[in-house]
């Protein structure tokens, strides 16, 4: 193994930008990380070492890409964006334990065959820097994966990490508050500025860490059905729950005695709004609804 270089300096990440011509997509998200810091960070708050797999997201030019491949035991790098791959192929040279999927994340399906020995590893962690407009598509679509990880450690855009770990009758709660941590304990781990990426991006950006519960926070009959009752509470934030409630639910078929019924029996007062209910009241609401449905039904 030649000297460790990071990719990660502004010097670097220049020359190799020049070189192969890069243009960085808005559409993506891209921004190259240019501290090296920052990184070494990441794999302490992954508690990465040599008996962990990582599946990495978005590796670009490779800066992140290079430190998980130096501390870990494999890396498999999915990569939507063509440019990069052969880009990958030059820059992680020196790294014989890294595999570069060029393919969408969203459209992996981890129950393949060809990924069935995920399954089986020592221990799985998930890493990447996530573009604003595709966080929360990409941390569900890992969280209902069934991929036994350990934890999944992801920078973003620091306003999507408050609302990730927020707390409840705060600003930032909202429905994704509730469909992350019904599953998972997230936390903050610590905060990237904006100067330390090429471009420089508006905001600033965090590192969460997310790790698996034990049990779901709350059980609930149909979890999906219950994040679409969730979303509906929220729908208008200076709403109170009766009003989103009835907009949404009130029908045909659903009566405003029916939802009258359904907050006389929770004890929750209608005129609360929808970030001062925990997501146990949540719960206690949404089963009580899909009772109401199937006495009817």
């Amino acid at each position: 193994m030649t000297e460790f270089r990071p990719i990660a300096t502004p010097t670097r990440t220049v020359d190799i930008m020049k070189r192969y011509d890069i243009k960085m997509k808005k559409s993506l998200g891209q921004n190259f990380l240019i501290e090296p810091r920052m990184l070494e960070k990441m794999i302490q708050a992954g508690q990465i070492d040599q008996t962990t797999t990582v599946i990495e997201i978005g590796p670009g030019i490779g800066a992140l890409t290079q430190y998980l491949a130096h501390y870990a035991e494999r890396v498999l790098a999915f990569e939507i964006d063509q440019r990069f791959v052969s880009i990958l192929g030059e820059t992680l040279a020196d790294y014989d334990n890294v595999q570069i999927i060029p393919q969408d994340i969203l459209k992996v399906n981890f129950a393949a065959d060809e990924l069935t020995w995920l399954r089986q590893v020592s221990r799985l962690v998930v890493v990447a820097n996530l573009p604003y407009y595709i966080t929360t598509p990409i941390i569900m679509h890992l969280i209902e994966s069934g991929l036994p990880f350990d934890r999944l450690v992801m920078m973003m855009q620091k306003e999507v990490a408050e609302r990730m770990t927020a707390q409840v009758g705060t600003k930032a709660y909202n429905s994704l508050t509730i469909a992350i941590q019904q599953n998972m304990e997230a936390k903050i781990d610590f905060i990237v500025p904006k100067n330390v990426f090429i471009p420089k991006p508006n905001v600033d950006s965090a590192v969460l860490v997310l790790t698996r519960r034990q049990s779901p926070l709350v059980h609930v009959s149909d979890p999906l059905a219950f994040q679409s009752f969730v979303q509906v509470a929220f729908q208008q934030r200076r709403k109170t729950l009766w009003n989103n409630l009835k907009t949404a639910l009130v029908n045909s078929d659903y009566s405003v005695d029916r939802l009258q019924e359904l907050f006389d029996q929770t004890g929750i007062e209608p005129v609360r709004r929808a970030e001062t209910l925990s997501i146990h009241e949540f719960a206690h609401l949404f089963q009580l609804y899909q009772q109401q449905n199937s006495l009817v039904n």
